[in-house]
Order: C-alpha cells, then sequence, then structure tokens
C-alpha cells in the first residue's frame, strides 16, 4: 500500500498515510456508518505533485531570503506577503497527467455510484494531526478539471500564512507540509451542523449536544448564522432541551454562479427548526455509534440531504475526538466563549434563541 498515492478503503491505521479525516471517514465506512461515497490522496501524493511540477524547488527559492518572528507581531504582514507569494506558485501548476487520470478515474467512478455527470463533490483537506480550520476545504466542486484545480487549491492552503506561522512557531520546515485530501460526494443539504457526544458547556458525558443551521454547516463555521441547538439523554434519547434560532441566511449553492455563497431565507422559514425530532434521534443514534466506534467523546459534523427519504437522508462527513473537555475536568468551570472558539463547528450557544425546557 506504500507505494500507492490514491485509496477508497481506508481506516484509522492509515492516518499517517492519508490525514486523520480520510481515516476516520474511512473507518466509519467500515463501521457501516453513513458517510458519503469518495476517494482519498495520500500524502505522498502532495509530495509527488509538489516535486514533479517543480513548485519544491521554486517554494524553497522563494523562502531563501525570507526571515521573519512569528511570535513579533510587527512581522506577522511578511508571513502574509510570502503566502501570497507561495499560493501563487503552486496554484499554477497544472496536475501531472498519469496523476490526473488517476483522480479523473476514480471521479467518474464515483459519479458511476449513483450521480450524475459532473456531480458535485468536496474536496478538503485531511492533516496527520488535528489542526481544526488551518488548511481549506472547496464544496460543491463540479468536473474533473475542477476536482483537480480544487485539489491543488487544498495543497496550497498549506501556504497559507495560518499555516506557515504553526510552521515556524514548532521549528519545522515552511517549504513542505504534506497532507491528505478527501474527495466526497457532496450532500445536497438542507440541513447541517456538529453534535458532540457530551455537553460542550460543562462536559456532561450523558448527553448529546445538537447544533445546525438551514443548508451547508460553513454558516455555522463562520458565525454567519446563529444555529439551532438540541440536548437529548445520550441513554434514553429524549430532547432534554431546545433552542430555535431566527436563522436569516444560509450558505447553500447560489444558481446564478454555480458556487457556494449566503443566501436569504423566506421569513416562513427562518423561526423553524432546521431538524425534524426523529432526524434529531436519528442524529443522536448515529453520535453513540461514532463515540463507541473510537472510544472517546466525539465532535461529529453532519448533514441531511433534501432529495433522499428519511433515514437514507442523515450523513456523517466527520468525526474527531472532543478536544476541550479532553483537557479539562468535567465538573471546573471554563468560560464558554473561549471554549467553542476551539471547535471547527461549535454548538454556538444562541442568546437570541426561544428556548424551551421539556
Amino acid at each position: 500500500m506504500s507505494e500507492q498515492w490514491i485509496f477508497q478503503n481506508i481506516g484509522i491505521e492509515h492516518n499517517d498515510l492519508v490525514g486523520k479525516k480520510c481515516a476516520n471517514l474511512g473507518e466509519m465506512r467500515r463501521a457501516n456508518l453513513p458517510v458519503p461515497t469518495g476517494f482519498s490522496l495520500s500524502l505522498k501524493a502532495y509530495k509527488k505533485f509538489m516535486a514533479e511540477t517543480g513548485a519544491l524547488d521554486e517554494v524553497a527559492g522563494a523562502l531563501k531570503t525570507f526571515e521573519a518572528d512569528p511570535d513579533d507581531v510587527t512581522h506577522i504582514s511578511r508571513f502574509d506577503t510570502i503566502s501570497k507569494t507561495l499560493r501563487k506558485i503552486v496554484d499554477s501548476k497544472r496536475m501531472p497527467v498519469s496523476m490526473a487520470q488517476k483522480i479523473a478515474e476514480q471521479y467518474r467512478r464515483l459519479l458511476e455510484d449513483g450521480c450524475a455527470l459532473n456531480a458535485a463533490v468536496a474536496v478538503r483537506s485531511a492533516g496527520v494531526a488535528s489542526h481544526p480550520g488551518q488548511y481549506e476545504t472547496y464544496l460543491h466542486v463540479s468536473g474533473e478539471d475542477s476536482v483537480l484545480k480544487n485539489i491543488i487549491r487544498v495543497w496550497s492552503s498549506t501556504f497559507n500564512a495560518r499555516s506557515l506561522i504553526a510552521r515556524a512557531r514548532a521549528g519545522a520546515p515552511l517549504e513542505s507540509d504534506p497532507i491528505g485530501v478527501a474527495v466526497l460526494q457532496m450532500v445536497d443539504a438542507k440541513s447541517a451542523g456538529v453534535m458532540f457526544t457530551l455537553n460542550p458547556v460543562n462536559g456532561d458525558v450523558s448527553k448529546i449536544c445538537i447544533g445546525g443551521c438551514w443548508g451547508l454547516g460553513e454558516a455555522v463555521v463562520s458565525g454567519e448564522v446563529t444555529n439551532d441547538q438540541w440536548l437529548v439523554d445520550k441513554v434514553t434519547l429524549e430532547i432534554i432541551e431546545r433552542e430555535v434560532a431566527e436563522k436569516a441566511k444560509e450558505c447553500g449553492v447560489d444558481t446564478r454562479c454555480g458556487g457556494v455563497a449566503y443566501l436569504d431565507i423566506a421569513p416562513e422559514r427562518q423561526c423553524q427548526p432546521c431538524l425534524s425530532d426523529e432526524e434529531i434521534i436519528a442524529l443522536a443514534e448515529h453520535a453513540k455509534r461514532v463515540e463507541k466506534l473510537f472510544g472517546v467523546s466525539q465532535d461529529i459534523e453532519w448533514a441531511i440531504d433534501r432529495t433522499l427519504p428519511f433515514p437514507g437522508n442523515i450523513f456523517i462527513v466527520q468525526a474527531r475526538p472532543e478536544t476541550v473537555w479532553s483537557k479539562t475536568k468535567a465538573k471546573e468551570k471554563v468560560d464558554t466563549r473561549s471554549m467553542f472558539g476551539e471547535y471547527d463547528l461549535g454548538c454556538i450557544i444562541n442568546q437570541k434563541a426561544r428556548k424551551e425546557r421539556i
């Protein structure tokens, strides 16, 4: 397997080969959890691309005269400047022919699994270690050329200013940061969000917290939309608390440009919950399975497809260990504002929501 750089069947034992996100998705697929169909590019693919296109040498050359202290705020602008230079180098390269052919073949196989020609996929980064938000993801990518272009853009994101500063502080080489890439069938999400297999406010492991919004989950990541939130008893699956926010916008596909944008929500839908009770319970059941599979509390991203019937419309698109209460005693008080800042898709407490306690 070490000679390969593109994979479909993987698991957690391949974390160092394809990155944590890819490995975890593969492990969940093995366990028959509802994960979108897709394929993975390994860290070797990143290295192969950088070497064969000459990007590695060009990046190293551009960095020869670069000196900056990542802890000196007066030098941060230099990271922004060199980042633009390095990303321009990587983004200007074309995928080597042999790599392009293999990726296109996998993409066509993915379409044959039930998608129409040029069906959309998500192209997502996968680091060996978990660095939420450090690398980039591209959604609703359609067509072979666009898939190839966006894989390169994901690799290019290893040269964004945040990644360069992180490597400089760790004393790691700046010219290369191999990551994996997950190419997944895009869920046509009517709603999406995150769930934790504990209560993120107080660390109570007997609860499951589910947060969501209309459309794609990126609306929660950006803070553009305040999400709905439910608290579910992990044993009885009873919905204990529910908060329904007023949601004026959703992240979705803009038919005018074919890309992802923030769209206005019709007034009659703005104050409706983005999940039905049966969807909430089904998500909680999946959350319990994911936690059992990995053996620790989980931070899980989910999406509900608008075109499929329940329960086949529910998908898990990412899972990783919960990172706050694993380091904090469950009964200690924490500042929830700083705590949620560590999450990629945090269950943001909705100060404006109408709250109903059951």
